[in-house]
This record gives C-alpha cells, structure tokens and sequence, in this order.
C-alpha cells in the first residue's frame, strides 16, 4: 500500500491564451492528451475592481510584452467574460480534464462560484482579500485552494483560522510557493513544505506546491517532501508574447513532469515480503552460484 498521495498535477494556463479561445481550448486539449494532468486553471479578473484608476490608466511596466496602450487595456485584452470561461468548463468536460481558475476579485470569485467548478483558486496576490475568502466560505462548496507567496507564517495561521471557523477547512488546500517570475532554486525554498505539513497537515485537505522555477526536478522533490498537489504555469511556446511565458513549461517539460510525479508515487512504498517475485528470479539464477 502507497502511503504518499496519488499526485494531482495543474497545467496553469492563466492567460498564456493571449486573450483567443481557440488558443485557450488548444491548450487544454494538448494538457489532457500529451502532458496528462489531472487539471487546467484559468484566471478570472474585474479589472475595474481591482485596480486603481490610475493603475488602469498608466502604461505596462514592459510595453513588450503589452496588449494594449494601458495596463487596464492590456489587462482587459486578455479576459475572457463569464460565458466563455462556461464555454471553457463545458470543453473542458467534455474531454475528461478538470476546469478551474483564479480569482483575483469578489466580482469574478461570485461569477466563476456560480459555474461549480471542482475548486477554485486564490492567488498569492490577493490571499488577505477576507471578504472574498469569507464570501466563498459562505456560498461555494468546491474545493479552495490558496498560495502563499508574499505571505508571513501569522497570516497564514490567519488564513487557516478563518477556514476552522467557517468549517471549510476540510475543503482548503494550502500551497507552498514563492513569488518571482522565475524563482531562482535558492528562494524556492522546499523544506517550507515540511512546516506546512507539521502544522496544518492535519486541518486542510491537502499541502500543495505552486512553482515558477526553471525545469521539473523541483516538483518531484516537491512531491516527495509531502505536497500532492502540483501547479505549473504552462504554455505552448515561452518566446510569446506575454509575462508569464517565460517562467512556464512548454507541453514537454509538463509531460515529463506528470510522467515523473507518478513514477514516483509508484516507487515510494515499502516491500511487501523479503523477496519481491521479480527478485526471485534473479536470487535462483544469481545467488546460488559457486564461489
């Protein structure tokens, strides 16, 4: 009997669509066949709610990589509205991979709330969003996922507490992550993994890792320390256009890492007997040899 839990690996495709549904349902299509996840995670912004006027208004920190002459414009270029997020869910489904994404706002936690996804997602960015995350509590019964980048040990012990007592912590699965685009593997910081695990391991669902490292070798590490649930960002090419691409997996290094997690959840278990039977063969013809 494994002892570890079966792994559960996200493609996080976020906007990486570049703002096209053919793009976005391309993507989930070669997440499903060719890399293998168990889920694809969009993100869901009221931009107007979100940002300051003046913070719509002013230009992208990197014009390079902009849609749009503001950073509202860029921002909205790249938002699908609630019905095509639906459209995403239904294609989604209908090809056996599960839908998710993050909310950034109360506005779009309430419209994606209302399309049952199997769980949703808070970023790290907007975790002391308390009347978004008590909202949710309240009136979405799917999973709810939370990174923790940015975040202090108290505020996480916040987050936790505010689930206990809203009784939804059952339903919480905390990540490990850190926030950088890409994370150099010295601020990775795995063995963070292991603190969350002590503390909260027995109150949430699961421990989960969220990465934006360069490569896979992290995530198998990741698993092993404990976390079964594992986020990537994901693109099909990193050279487009757009600020998450570079810190992604193209659908390769995703395959590779799905292979991989599993491969190992299939190795760490204890023998069962002495003498495994593929063992057997191998002491009859090998260790009664004459020396």
């Amino acid at each position: 009997m494994n002892l570890y839990k079966k792994p559960f690996v996200i493609a996080e495709i976020g906007c990486n669509h570049k703002g096209d549904m053919e793009i976005a349902k391309e993507l989930i299509k070669v997440a499903k066949i060719f890399c293998n996840v168990d889920a694809v995670k969009f993100q869901k912004r009221n931009n107007k709610e979100l940002l300051t006027e003046e913070q719509y208004n002013q230009p992208h920190p990197n014009p390079v990589n902009s849609y749009g002459e503001t950073y509202g414009a860029h921002r909205e270029f790249l938002e699908f509205d609630v019905n095509q997020h639906r459209d995403l869910k239904a294609y989604c489904e209908s090809i056996g991979i599960t839908y998710s994404t993050s909310v950034w706002d109360l506005t779009s936690a309430k419209e994606i709330a209302s399309l049952n996804p199997d769980f949703i997602k808070i970023p790290s960015a907007c975790n002391n969003n308390i009347k978004m995350l008590e909202w949710l509590c309240d009136n979405y019964k799917g999973e709810i996922h939370i990174s923790t980048g940015m975040t202090t040990k108290n505020e996480i012990e916040d987050l936790v507490d505010l689930f206990k007592r809203k009784h939804r912590n059952k339903d919480l699965v905390l990540y490990n992550c850190t926030s950088g685009y890409p994370v150099p593997f010295k601020d990775v910081c795995l063995l963070d993994i292991n603190l969350l695990i002590e503390k909260y391991g027995g109150d949430v669902k699961h421990i989960g890792f969220s990465g934006h490292h360069l490569g896979i070798a992290v995530d198998v590490a990741a698993y092993t320390l404990g976390a079964n649930v594992i986020e990537r960002h994901y693109t099909i090419d990193r050279t487009w256009k757009g600020t998450d691409h570079a810190a992604s997996l193209e659908p390769m290094g995703l395959r590779k890492l799905t292979r991989d997690v599993n491969a190992v959840y299939d190795a760490l278990q204890f023998k069962n007997q002495d003498i495994l039977p593929i063992e057997q063969v191998q002491r009859d013809k090998l260790k009664n040899q004459k020396v």
